[in-house]
């Protein structure tokens, strides 16, 4: 008889949350009890599980003994309160906020990239993720790493509203609808206006000019490689595109390495689709390609054209998908086969 677990989804109604229910029952995860949870205004809301309606709960008084695993994939502030709440009654948590991402007794884990570390989980039962943007770059990165080391990395992100959760979707087309029916637009969700236009602001900017979310991206992706000495260089953009966040990155290695060598290597890296045919180079976009798939897609590989040890590449996934819900569910897999 196959072992089921109790589960438990916080931040159940969200984008996220929304989309790890699908991918749990898709990948047919061993699911017995479900518990879903949100805040006291989603509290009553009816949600289908594998053909059954699950009744949402507040957070706050839930008692997290009765579940094994908790998915958080609410705001920071919420899974820097609940979480440990759920760790010490015995839940494993695997949480998607920034809440957990800098603690050194906390893995912060990317299933393809450095699985290992969930070893690590028994410290304090709480397993981190990265963001969208760090998690779908270093998919790509860790291999080519591993093969001739990375010293610098330069990175320009071009991140989907989805990323600001449904309100983000829902401003975009809001002001969308407005803009094309000459009306005035409403900015609530983001400081300038984001449809048709660009915001080089994502995330509160510190005092090193960088913003939380690019500093993000530099301390994630040395822990995640677990190389301090690496160098990341990043910019992060708000686009009007519904799902699927896009990067133009640079790296600088420590050994040379062709175009076609770091074309071999993604192709046999688990998760990764090169989008290059042949003679007549093709490329991924975030909207015909990247949106509603679990792939990570990698085009417009080549070499630096100034003789440096460079390779330039684009690369776009599901922020919703693998960017967050999948990798949550990819590491719980991982666990209940080889540590529960």
């Amino acid at each position: 008889m196959e072992r089921t677990f109790n589960v438990v989804v916080v931040g159940a109604t969200g984008l996220v949350g929304e989309n790890i229910l699908s991918i749990l029952e898709e990948r047919s995860f061993p699911v017995g009890d479900l518990y879903l949870l949100a805040s006291e205004q989603s509290e009553a809301t009816k949600i289908s599980f594998k053909g059954h309606s699950v009744t949402v709960q507040s957070v706050v008084d839930f008692d997290f003994s009765q579940a094994q695993i908790a998915f958080f994939c609410a705001p920071e502030e919420v899974s820097a309160q609940y979480a440990p709440i759920a760790a010490d009654a015995g839940c494993v948590v695997i949480d998607s906020s920034a809440a957990f991402r800098n603690d050194p007794d906390v893995p912060l884990v990317i299933p393809e990239v450095n699985a290992y570390r969930l070893a690590d989980f028994s410290i304090r039962h709480i397993v981190s993720t990265p963001d969208g943007m760090t998690t779908q770059m270093l998919m790509v990165l860790a291999p080519i790493h591993r093969a001739v080391g990375i010293e610098l990395i330069t990175v320009s992100t071009y991140q989907a509203v989805s990323g600001s959760g449904k309100k983000g979707v829902e401003e975009l087309a809001k002001q969308t609808a407005q803009l094309l029916n000459a009306r005035e637009i409403e900015s609530q969700v983001y400081k300038k206006q984001i449809a048709f236009n660009n915001i080089p602001q994502v995330g509160a900017f510190l005092e090193n000019g960088y913003t939380r979310d690019e500093m993000g991206i530099v301390w994630d992706t040395q822990k995640v490689l677990d190389d301090t000495s690496i160098r990341v260089n990043p910019t992060c953009v708000r686009v009007p595109v519904f799902f699927g966040h896009g990067e133009s990155v640079g790296i600088e290695t420590q050994a040379y390495i062709s175009a076609d060598e770091v074309t071999d290597i993604l192709q046999a890296s688990e998760g990764i689709e090169v989008v290059d045919k042949g003679d007549e180079m093709d490329i991924a976009t975030s909207v015909t390609d990247a949106a509603g798939s679990d792939a990570v897609f990698v085009s417009r590989i080549r070499e630096d054209l100034n003789g440096h040890q460079g390779i330039s590449f684009w690369i776009t996934a599901d922020n919703v998908r693998k960017g967050s819900a999948l990798n949550v569910v990819q590491i719980a897999e991982l666990l209940i086969n080889d540590y529960l």
